[in-house]
């Protein structure tokens, strides 16, 4: 018995290290992203919508709660596709096969205006 309460704060310790710095991780990243979409020029290109997407995420021990992100795949003149997220509404008003301006920012979405 006297081994598992010396070894339990050693292993506590270590999974909160352990969040912690997936935690921190996934906020450098999400602001290194930020900042490389910062820099980069705002560009208008001739796409179409090839496809779109719903991401559902549930709430952790909560059914009623959750987020959705909203996605979009463009595919440029050159015959190169990107996904963009986007808030719902945006994602609402792109049907697939849509040809228009997609406008973005590295790869933060800025609108689509169709043709």
């Amino acid at each position: 018995m006297g081994f598992l309460f010396d070894v339990f704060p050693i292993i506590f310790f270590a999974m909160f290290i352990l969040v912690f710095g997936v935690i921190i991780s996934t906020l450098f990243r999400g602001l290194k992203q930020s900042r490389k979409n910062d820099r980069s020029p705002r560009l208008t290109v001739e796409a179409t919508v090839v496809s779109k997407r719903m991401d559902y995420r549930r709430g952790v021990g909560d059914t009623h709660r959750g987020w959705t992100r909203y996605y979009a795949t463009f595919q440029v003149t050159s015959g190169d596709r990107m996904e963009l997220q986007m808030d719902g509404y945006e994602y609402g008003m792109l049907v697939e096969g849509d040809r228009g301006q997609l406008s973005f920012q590295g790869t933060r979405y800025l609108g689509f205006v169709r043709t």
